[in-house]
């Protein structure tokens, strides 16, 4: 009798009630297999850097984290998940019509800044002078092209994180992510501003590099677009105030600031604003004015958000008091 009570409970721990054993396989294969395809899609096809090839990414990660609840993943997509994607598609698409919307292109304001906060130096044109040769791949250069490459992933993958984690947290990221790339460019329109390269080209500063596109052609690492936001129609080049690539970056700081208990991991989060301006200036997409214009929006985008969150929250949780305190006094009448 004692056997056949211990081997039933061995039976009960090894297999959780409403779990099957096959289930618990797939659970573990299923991300397995996602990170897999992940790393062949690159290898083989390139990175995928439209919103669409992006998204598909994320979902079927989420998916492959919720082979336990595929209904409760399938809401999300509907109601989180197409929102958001929504929102950023529609921005990808707008960018490209803010180019000389209603002003012509400035290429001045954003000189006289950086020389005025750098004595009269420019630190694009300072930094490529002494760490920029053509056709050489240093490690820094290397450095400088994956963080910034990827501003096209961290953000849609710190949503997905959320998402599985805590999803109020995840509607307030998302919420604070669309201010910011509405702010961006609403920005762009009544702004156009040309990057260093773009001054370079026109003489206005001396000459500078597009460092990026140049490391990628001797990385050999291909490139992937699809449908949403491919095309020379959708690109901006005068894009440049305030940049997003940094605004993004200090954002994810912000959100998992407090989540990062460790000081390894602080050390990590702060330093990742920090090489991503490096690695606009160095490359010469942005100026330095640039990237702290992006740093306020991303401070007033974050604590805009989360005030109006807690506010909308004392307001629901003081209505639901109310409603109780009602009902309790009617019961008792």
């Amino acid at each position: 009798m004692e056997s056949r009570t211990s081997a039933e409970r061995r039976q009960r721990v090894a297999a959780p009630r409403g779990r099957p054993a096959w289930l618990r396989v797939l659970q573990i294969a299923a991300p397995l297999a996602w990170l897999a395809a992940t790393v062949w899609f690159v290898a083989f096809e390139g990175l995928p850097l439209t919103r669409d090839w992006i998204a598909a990414w994320v979902v079927l990660g989420l998916l492959a984290f919720s082979l336990g609840d595929v209904g409760g993943w399938f809401r999300g997509v509907v109601l989180d998940w197409l929102p958001f994607f929504g929102i950023l598609a529609l921005y990808d698409l707008l960018r490209g019509v803010a180019d000389g919307l209603i002003f012509e292109p400035f290429f001045l304001p954003q000189i006289d800044a950086d020389e005025f906060l750098f004595g009269g130096q420019v630190p694009t044109v300072w930094l490529q002078e002494r760490l920029y040769e053509p056709g050489a791949l240093p490690w820094w250069g290397v450095i400088a092209w994956a963080v910034y490459m990827s501003h096209f992933f961290a953000t849609p993958l710190l949503a997905g994180i959320l998402w599985k984690v805590d999803r109020m947290r995840f509607r307030r990221y998302a919420v604070t992510v669309a201010a910011l790339s509405l702010l961006g460019f609403a920005t762009y329109a009544l702004f156009p501003a040309a990057p260093p390269w773009m001054a370079a080209q026109d003489g206005l500063i001396p000459p500078v590099s597009r460092v990026i596109p140049e490391l990628w052609g001797q990385l050999g690492i291909p490139a992937r677009f699809g449908v949403v936001g491919t095309g020379y129609e959708y690109a901006n080049d005068v894009a440049a105030v305030p940049s997003l690539h940094a605004a993004f970056s200090l954002l994810i700081t912000l959100e998992l600031w407090q989540s990062a208990r460790r000081w390894p991991l602080r050390v990590l989060l702060g330093a990742y604003p920090l090489v991503m301006a490096f690695a606009l200036v160095y490359s010469g997409e942005h100026y330095v004015v640039d990237i702290l214009l992006g740093w306020i929006y991303a401070v007033v985008a974050f604590w805009g958000v989360r005030r109006a969150f807690a506010r909308w929250t004392a307001r629901r949780d003081r209505n639901d008091r109310n409603v109780r305190s009602g009902s309790f006094s009617v019961s008792t009448d």
